[in-house]
């Protein structure tokens, strides 16, 4: 039987050729995207169903088409600038992307602090705008970063947006290894800041990503309520203070009550 070109079209039951090599080349490079710069050949064998042999061809077939690189001090592996440009051309025409981009700036101007606008990736989640302060201090982060669940004001605030039974599960799988001595570790603990969460309508990141500075966060919901991003806004400690904190909060909810409102109305 032939498709629409003429073409013999593929049987029944039978897998497309190459999609076994293809699914190998993926789990390792989603490995490497849940922990960037934390595994090398060794760890990445023991993470993975593949004999090393497999994974350092797989490996170095990533790193020549610029989708990995390898840090030379640790041996480790990230996520290579082809792949973050090839994931930027896709944000850029993101209707999250395009629904939010108004209200984010819109914060940012009001607030004069940075603002960042999130996706879950894996078991994290990945920046894909990001507004910076005005001011002489300024955050390190850029678009395509991946930050964890655990430790920041967009993961908990997704997190807190999920089905109780969902989030617990997540948080049962996370390796929750400290980024900052504020760092929550124990999932009981971010548990309970899920919890204080939902109660108070947006989340808080103590200096639990990055040192001295505190972010407070909120989720961006679809028509269905189901979370598909997030919104945060970072303060240096030293321009904090707990009157300008309840202004920030409350302009942070705002605007991702008026971005979920934008993608509603997205047919």
């Amino acid at each position: 039987m032939a498709d629409s070109t003429g073409k013999p079209a593929p049987e029944a039951g039978r897998a497309v050729q190459g999609t076994a090599s293809f699914s190998k080349f993926m789990i390792v490079l989603q490995a490497i995207a849940d922990a960037p710069g934390d595994l090398d050949i060794a760890k990445l064998t023991k993470a993975l169903p593949y004999p090393r042999g497999t994974v350092y061809r797989i490996v170095s077939a990533l790193i020549s088409e610029g989708l990995v690189t390898e840090k030379q001090d640790s041996r480790t592996y990230q996520l290579g600038h082809r792949l973050i440009a090839l994931a930027s051309k896709s944000w850029e025409t993101s209707d999250l992307r395009s629904a939010a981009r108004d209200h984010i700036e819109a914060l940012r101007n009001a607030t004069g602090e940075t603002v960042h606008l999130a996706v879950p990736s894996g078991t994290g989640m990945v920046y894909i705008d990001k507004l910076e302060s005005p001011r002489t201090v300024r955050m390190t982060s850029r678009i395509g970063t991946r930050v964890e669940l655990y430790s920041t004001s967009v993961g908990k605030a997704y997190l807190a947006a999920l089905p109780e039974l969902q989030c617990r599960e997540i948080i049962a799988n996370l390796n929750m290894q400290p980024r900052t001595r504020n760092t929550l570790t124990d999932p009981e603990a971010l548990l309970s800041e899920i919890r204080k969460t939902r109660a108070n309508g947006y989340s808080y990141d103590n200096e639990e990503n990055e040192p001295d500075i505190r972010c407070f966060g909120g989720a961006i919901v679809d028509r269905n309520g189901s979370p598909v991003g997030g919104v945060s806004l970072s303060i240096p400690i030293y321009r904090f203070d707990e009157e300008r904190a309840a202004n920030c909060i409350a302009r942070v909810k705002e605007t991702v009550a008026a971005i979920s409102a934008s993608l509603a109305t997205l047919v």
